[in-house]
């Protein structure tokens, strides 16, 4: 069996407030971005690593790996306008068939072992998908602006990486866009495939604001003193 990676690294850092977009900006002493592939490259089955990058950012990316002296093997492929051609483009570097990943190039801790347990379930079932129950109350809003409490054990938050069989991503991939393609799993979903759930941590934060880079560093912390 083949595993592959798929990273996609679209993000501007606008909600970050940041000059840099937030795969670039640096995590206990690297690139966000450094620390995401190297998660994947820890893990037993060694998936092949896609770096889906804008194009205008490749050169950037190749100067910062060589400061860093990151030497991970990986291919970088050219971007699209939403994520959802992103990730189209990158399952077009894949040769030959297995398992995919794809994963949020901001969510750098992700542990090798629920990457593992990711593809093994995808394998098994067809596709994987990571999330976690929310602790707080949930209240869904109408288009008037009423709301009304939802048992929150019936949601789930959803992380990445959403991993499927690569036949069953490229067909869904063959799909017009749609505004409502949130996600890999809800593109896979439309063409009416059951998607499987699957525990994800709560540490595989999405780094989106300022305070999730001071949570991300305290997580790095704590693992490096384990």
């Amino acid at each position: 069996m083949k595993y592959f990676a798929i990273i996609v690294a679209g993000g501007s850092g606008t909600r970050m407030n940041a000059a840099l977009p937030k795969q670039f900006l640096p995590l206990n002493g690297r690139p966000i971005l450094m620390h995401t592939i190297a998660a994947f490259q820890r893990c037993t089955l060694r998936p092949e690593i896609i770096l889906v990058l804008n194009i205008d950012q490749h050169r950037y990316w190749e100067a910062l790996c060589k400061e860093h002296g990151f030497d991970i093997p990986h291919q970088l492929v050219s971007g699209g306008q939403e994520r959802f051609h992103s990730v189209s483009n990158g399952l077009k570097a894949i040769k030959g068939e297995g398992i995919v990943a794809v994963h949020d190039a901001v969510r750098p801790l992700i542990s090798p072992e629920l990457i593992r347990k990711c593809f093994e379930a995808a394998a098994e079932k067809g596709n994987a998908v990571v999330g976690v129950q929310p602790t707080d109350s949930i209240r869904r809003i109408d288009a008037n602006g009423r709301s009304e409490a939802i048992n929150r054990n019936m949601v789930a938050l959803i992380q990445t990486p959403q991993v499927f069989d690569s036949k069953m991503l490229r067909k869904a991939y063959q799909q017009p866009f749609r505004n409502d393609f949130t996600d890999d799993a809800s593109v896979v979903e439309h063409m009416g495939t059951s998607i499987h759930l699957i525990a994800g941590e709560r540490s595989n934060i999405k780094i989106t604001f300022a305070e999730d880079l001071e949570i991300a560093k305290y997580y790095l912390t704590k693992k490096a003193s384990e």
